[in-house]
């Protein structure tokens, strides 16, 4: 499982950013109502059964404001959480912790959404020898985060981004003109390759320039099941396209080693935190 790293500089600047956004020059209505002096505790609390994910950023985030005493993380990234459940305290100055809400909210609902999601897709493989992985469909500016989130809830993760891993796609192949003269043209870099096939033709040409991994994209369980008997073995095989929680053990149980999927972060739904505040 990945560790969320909250001081990875791509992670303090989402959170630097998402504050920035928020609050601008100043929350005039803390301002207004409330004085400065002000104490306060606050808690988040689940109101359904969920994944938690990125409950760890809460201290990154108060401390960017300053004016918090105590951050309180009762569970962490992975922990199954029932309703009603704390997973985190705060105690501060009240004009912060009011400032800084809908920001902590927004990240531990979306991530916590995107895991939850997440573990139910990995349990639906369960019993196959079949590993589900995440794509690069994600919120821009956010990818690190949620990437860490689906790997909370139990899934791995696929390429951070084009520069990690060659993966040569249908697009690549149309425009270098052919399976062939694609892989012969990626074998520089000296790295293991991967390439999306679309027909038993491109199967048998990637398997005879001796392709680490194939991924079939857009084929139905029963012709994947096919694709699989196919290769017997000779690359890693990923299937990819419309892939969702109703089908992916059809496609775990076709054999393959991974199935890879979009919508557990273009999909994932946010669960419902809230948090209350109580002056001290």
């Amino acid at each position: 499982m990945m560790r969320f790293d909250v001081h990875h500089p791509e992670i303090l600047e989402a959170v630097r950013r998402a504050l920035a956004e928020d609050i601008g020059p100043g929350d005039i209505t803390s301002e207004a109502c409330v004085p400065i002096h002000i104490r306060a505790a606050g808690r988040f609390f689940a109101r359904e059964p969920l994944v938690a994910a990125g409950v760890e950023l809460l201290p990154v985030i108060y401390q960017q404001r300053g004016g918090v005493e105590e951050v309180r993380l009762e569970v962490a990234s992975g922990d199954e959480v029932q309703p009603g459940q704390c997973l985190a305290w705060v105690r501060g100055l009240a004009r912060t912790l009011l400032e800084c809400e809908r920001v902590a909210l927004n990240f531990l609902q979306r991530l916590s959404g995107i895991a939850t999601l997440a573990r139910r897709f990995a349990r639906a493989v369960e019993g196959t020898r079949c590993r589900v992985l995440d794509t690069r469909k994600t919120t821009p500016g956010l990818r690190r985060l949620e990437k860490m989130a689906t790997a909370a809830g139990g899934i791995m993760n696929h390429r951070m981004g084009l520069y990690d891993a060659v993966l040569i796609k249908n697009n690549h192949i149309a425009v270098t003109g052919g399976v062939r003269e694609a892989v012969f043209r990626a074998r520089r870099l000296g790295r293991p390759i991967e390439i999306e096939v679309r027909n038993r033709q491109q199967i048998e040409e990637a398997l005879e320039c001796g392709v680490a991994r194939l991924l079939l994209d857009n084929f139905p369980p029963e012709e994947a099941a096919a694709a699989v008997r196919l290769i017997a073995g000779r690359a890693q095989v990923e299937i990819s396209g419309g892939v969702t929680l109703e089908n992916v053990r059809a496609y775990a149980e076709t054999g393959a080693d991974f199935v890879s999927t979009g919508a557990v972060t273009h999909s994932a739904r946010a669960v419902d935190i809230h948090f209350r505040l109580e002056p001290l």
